[in-house]
């Protein structure tokens, strides 16, 4: 096991070395200046849009509010909760700017992902639309670039057992045990259970899940949030000057807190906001491709708000936390540490984060549950579908009995790899997604046409 952590922490510092976060960062930046900012200045209309598309209008399987509902379910988990921690941990307070940097240009990096995935998306089988990145290279780059839509679609299909299940499983099953003392297996196995009772019934079932489940939670997690904010709320103007501060400074050796050098403030509050966010990942799309939609750009509008939504509001709400009521020096880290600043501050405010780390991650179970499969149909077809959903479910088990280390190293590994097709994608295609957010906006935004056509 050691060996096998060895070999991984090594891919794990060169994927995740400078030039991964100049490629994340770099992507986000060109596809944000190429839209002339307008996945910022359109948040409005993308929030217009999102009420709008509750019912859906146009082919697909869900309604485009359920497609970014479903994205939501996987990108909000640990990674608002642990993963925000773990990042304040080790990269100090300045970790929080570097994750807000990470999410204004992913708005615009998420944004050309769902409208490449309606524009290339197809039907299957099964008479289901199917997108995402293996979808747009191999219909809008073509055969010779086929062997990277199978690299990002077996990248997929493995990194969801880690960033979608395992780490999701064992996030429930330790803070259950930590809270309450319930048994990491008896966790597993309910986890197994309730995860089957969605999958089994497919995206139409877990769209319908996520659409309620998800406002649900997010609302009263924000709720919460605020409240401790308010209780911090002489420590707030501090809490956001070290935020700047140790963006660009060192930060000290404080309490608990061992310090952080610039470095790693970029470093983990990139690799956190992405893992947070998943802009870059090609993972979203996914489920964007399955909206019943209008057009590309309707719905990249909406998909835009998923990063938005996840780190501009939740993570924020997170970190500040964390840094305003002095939790952040305690020396804890991930759950632990976002834990103990809610319990500082709200009565009872330790089972509120055990409460809604669970919830969160069982919707993230269910929504990766979704892009591995899709990833294993365009690798074997649709037979592959079944035997992976039961798969998936036998692995929550393993997932909440491991070892909390060695998954996060692989999933954040894996996260990366799955990162660079995609990315590469986003480039080259680029001309596309400004051609067809240009045509939208110049008519109004009645010039849309439905996804699902071939390439060009």
């Amino acid at each position: 096991m050691e060996a096998l952590n060895s070999i991984v922490g090594a891919i794990n510092g060169v994927v995740w070395g400078p030039l991964m976060l100049v490629l994340i960062l770099g992507v986000g930046f060109f596809l944000q200046v190429g839209l002339k900012f307008m996945p910022i200045l359109k948040v409005g209309t993308g929030f217009k849009l999102l009420f709008a598309g509750r019912e859906g209008q146009g082919d697909g399987q869900i309604s485009p509010f359920n497609a970014l509902m479903t994205s939501l379910s996987a990108t909000i988990g640990t990674g608002n909760i642990a993963g925000v921690a773990t990042a304040v941990f080790l990269g100090g307070p300045g970790a929080l700017f570097w994750m807000w940097m990470t999410a204004l240009v992913g708005m615009a990096t998420k944004y050309a992902e769902a409208v490449l995935a309606v524009k290339y998306r197809e039907k299957d089988e099964l008479g289901n639309f199917v997108g995402g990145p293996m979808y747009y290279i191999k219909n809008g780059l073509g055969a010779k670039w086929a062997w990277l839509g199978v690299a990002f679609a077996l990248f997929g299909a493995i990194a969801a057992f880690g960033i979608g299940n395992g780490v999701q499983a064992n996030g429930v099953a330790q803070v259950l045990e930590s809270n309450w003392g319930v048994n990491t297996s008896v966790t597993g196995v309910v986890l197994m259970v309730l995860t089957a009772a969605v999958i089994l019934g497919g995206i139409t079932r877990i769209g319908a899940v996520a659409g309620k489940l998800v406002p649900a939670m997010a609302i009263a997690y924000i709720v919460a949030g605020l409240l401790v904010l308010i209780i911090n709320i002489g420590e707030i103007g501090n809490a956001l000057s070290l935020v700047f501060t140790y963006a660009f400074t060192p930060s000290a050796a404080e309490g608990g807190f061992a310090g952080a050098a610039v470095w790693a403030a970029i470093r983990f509050g990139v690799a956190r906001g992405v893992f947070s966010n998943e802009a870059g990942l090609g993972s979203a799309p996914i489920a964007h491709a399955a909206a019943e939609t209008k057009g590309p750009v309707n719905q990249g509008l909406i998909a835009m708000l998923g990063t938005f939504i996840d780190t501009i509001i939740v993570c924020s709400i997170t970190g500040l936390a964390i840094i305003s009521s002095g939790a952040w020096t305690s020396g804890e880290s991930g759950a632990a540490l976002t834990s103990l600043a809610f319990a500082t501050s709200l009565p009872g405010g330790g089972h509120l984060i055990a409460i809604a780390l669970s919830i969160f991650a069982f919707t993230t179970i269910l929504g990766w549950s979704f892009y591995g499969e899709k990833c294993v149909e365009f690798l074997l077809g649709v037979k592959s579908l079944m035997p992976y959903r039961i798969l998936w479910i036998i692995a929550i088990y393993f997932g909440a009995t491991a070892d909390l280390g060695f998954i996060w190293l692989l999933a954040d590994t894996l996260n990366a790899m799955m990162a660079i097709p995609n990315l590469i994608a986003l480039a080259l295609l680029s001309p596309i997604v400004f051609k067809l957010t240009k045509e939208f906006f110049a008519s109004g935004g009645k010039s849309e046409e439905p996804g699902g056509t071939p390439a060009e």
